[in-house]
């Protein structure tokens, strides 16, 4: 018997903390193997099926192994729900106080000196900002997810937070009130520590500056949703600039040469305003991702008049650069903004992909290296650290090399416990019969023509995942010309609302249909009758025009390597698994995923796609589908 064992069993404490909860054996086995592989300053990938309580599972090894720990998980809610809630949980299952600290971003918090400077917004603004006043006074941690009454996406937080840029560190008259500092010193001297994938990666990317001291002092990392690192990795690792940035850059300059009065200088700002006006004129205007090598015949003009644009604006800061401490960081700002664009669009840049990225307001210049595994590989065996690995989904087959070679990892540990909830019996995968092939134009109108008669089976409701925006798009207008088709049920579309407010309405209406996109794919908890049947439009390739994908692929050929079978199966596999799995949240959880991809039984790599979702049974019998409901209303 360990320690495990008590906590993770019938006479568990968390039973009087936690409603609801059960024993779990591989709950337990996993909170051994985590503790094992901290106590060793080993390397550990566990894929923990949807039920297994992974978030317990290494949570309380890690706070009873005495050593200091992160924690980083994929989304800021995730991040502040374990600070917030698991934790101080755990704290009173433990019987002791755990010294724990919650850091993210320093866009998350706070600036005085950036909100003192802040005078004549623009009036959309002073509603906002007459909030984050009141606020000021009352908050003692600065961090911007306290105050729900302003949206996190409003533009006043921009303002009133700072960058990497334009913090003026210790030079900062408010520096002693400052909230990212205080958050900082609060990790720095706390056992755990919960930070998020962005957090993590800036740091080990050496972009954020003055955080860098940080991750030597830690004797293990645990990543929470692992499957998102690898993607991630590979931006941070790249160079990117964005058209928001040089805005910002813009303003701030004005800003802080407005007291000047310099004709040639206002000048100087004004054609670099312009300048950028026409670089996002140029630029394409479908939003998506786009090979910028490509499009350089008719962007390298306005890029190179970009570049002279800025050259002069940094010689112009340069002859006031003592005016005031603002100056300094924005000639800072000027020479790194001026470094990565000649990286991003000069011929002999270093290995990799250039890409551009369009946005409805703005545009994003990238350059994506064609691998990272080998400096991520390099950053996780650097010293005697614990790196511990978990999601629901990273194994295929019990098999971890894809995964495992996208993070160089090596010789790693790699363990399986699959879902505890009966899905043999309370799972079904639908396969359509006579569904035309993905790339014909009439794929998305045949697919609600054959799930929805489904609806008259369930008094529940069902999620329709598409691939894309443009088959959303079809879902939106068949829908509108087949209204009678939802016998009364809500529908609510992804983008008509925020995703949180669309999913509050699906569980209340307990029997709505729902289309979305990538954003519904991972990450949302349906419990209950609300959801029961789950379909997907097709097999979730990434396309292979996308350039991370193309930079990923271009790699794996000059290696000899076979792009499809080594990369984008094994991705489209593990999305699948993301995608089904928002259907059997619970115990009691039932229902049907239904696959509208013909592939699944024609192609060879077909039965993958179905193995993947084991043991689940599979039919393309509508009868046995009607059946199935029946059986388990």
């Amino acid at each position: 018997m360990t320690i495990f064992t008590e906590f993770f069993s019938d006479q568990s404490p968390l039973k009087d903390l936690l409603p609801g909860f059960q024993p779990r054996a591989g709950q337990e086995w996993m909170a051994e193997a985590v503790a094992e592989a901290i106590a060793n300053s080993d390397k550990l990938v566990v894929e923990a099926g949807t039920g297994t309580g992974k978030t317990f599972a290494y949570l309380i090894p890690a706070l009873i192994s005495g050593r200091k720990t992160i924690i980083s998980t994929g989304t800021k809610a995730l991040q502040d729900q374990l600070y917030h809630r698991d934790l101080p949980l755990i704290g009173k299952a433990l019987g002791r106080p755990v010294s724990t600290a919650l850091l993210k971003g320093r866009a998350n918090y706070l600036c005085l000196q950036r909100l003192d400077q802040l005078t004549n917004p623009s009036r959309k603004l002073l509603e906002d900002l007459d909030e984050v006043q009141q606020w000021r006074y009352r908050t003692t941690s600065g961090d911007k997810a306290e105050l729900i009454e302003v949206p996190e996406n409003s533009p006043i937080w921009p303002l009133v937070t700072s960058t990497s840029d334009n913090c003026l560190g210790q030079k900062c008259p408010e520096y002693s009130k400052c909230y990212v500092a205080k958050a900082r010193k609060t990790a720095q001297e706390a056992d755990l520590v919960v930070v998020n994938h962005h957090l993590l990666l800036a740091d080990l990317a050496m972009k954020e500056k003055g955080f860098v001291e940080f991750l030597p002092g830690t004797d293990a990392i645990i990543i929470d949703e692992a499957h998102q690192l690898p993607d991630l990795a590979v931006q941070f690792f790249g160079v990117s600039l964005s058209s928001r940035e040089l805005e910002r850059l813009v303003d701030e300059t004005r800003a802080a040469t407005l007291s000047l009065s310099q004709p040639e200088l206002n000048r100087r700002i004004d054609n670099l305003q312009m300048a950028i006006s026409n670089l996002r004129a140029d630029a394409p205007r479908s939003e998506g991702r786009h090979e910028l090598n490509e499009l350089m015949i008719e962007l390298r003009e306005p890029l190179d008049i970009l570049l002279h644009a800025l050259e002069d604006m940094q010689a112009a800061v340069n002859e006031i650069i003592n005016a005031s401490i603002e100056l300094e960081k924005i000639h800072e700002q000027f020479v790194y903004v001026i470094e990565r664009l000649r990286i991003l669009f000069s011929d002999d840049s270093w290995d990799g992909l250039r890409w551009l990225e369009i946005h409805p307001r703005s545009m994003r210049l990238h350059l994506t290296p064609l691998d990272v595994s080998e400096k991520m590989g390099k950053v996780i065996g650097n010293g005697l650290k614990s790196w511990i690995f978990t999601s629901a989904t990273l194994a295929i087959a019990e098999d971890f090399s894809h995964f495992g070679a996208r993070m160089g990892l090596i010789d790693v540990t790699g363990l399986t416990f699959p879902s505890p909830f009966p899905i043999q019996q309370n799972g079904l995968i639908y396969l359509p019969e006579n569904m035309p092939q993905p790339s014909d134009p009439g794929h998305t109108d045949v697919m609600l023509e054959s799930i929805i008669p489904m609806l008259d089976f369930t008094t529940g409701g069902m999620f329709c995942l598409f691939t894309s925006h443009r088959a959303l798009y079809s879902a939106r207008q068949w829908f509108k010309a087949n209204k009678e088709a939802l016998s009364g049920r809500m529908l609510l579309i992804q983008g008509d609302a925020p995703r949180d407010d669309l999913l509050r309405r699906f569980r209340r209406a307990g029997n709505a249909v729902l289309l979305g996109t990538a954003s519904f794919w991972e990450g949302i908890d349906v419990r209950g009758p609300a959801l029961s049947i789950v379909a997907i439009d097709k097999l979730p390739f990434a396309s292979p025009a996308d350039p991370l994908m193309m930079a990923r692929l271009e790699f794996i050929r000059r290696q000899g390597g076979n792009g499809f079978m080594e990369h984008q199966l094994p991705l489209a596999l593990l999305s699948l698994k993301q995608g089904a799995g928002r259907l059997l949240r619970d115990q009691a959880d039932y229902g049907v995923v239904v696959l509208c991809d013909p592939r699944v039984k024609s192609k060879s790599y077909g039965k993958m796609f179905l193995d993947c979702l084991s043991p689940m049974p599979s039919t393309s019998a509508l009868n046995e589908v009607s059946s199935f409901l029946a059986a388990h209303k």
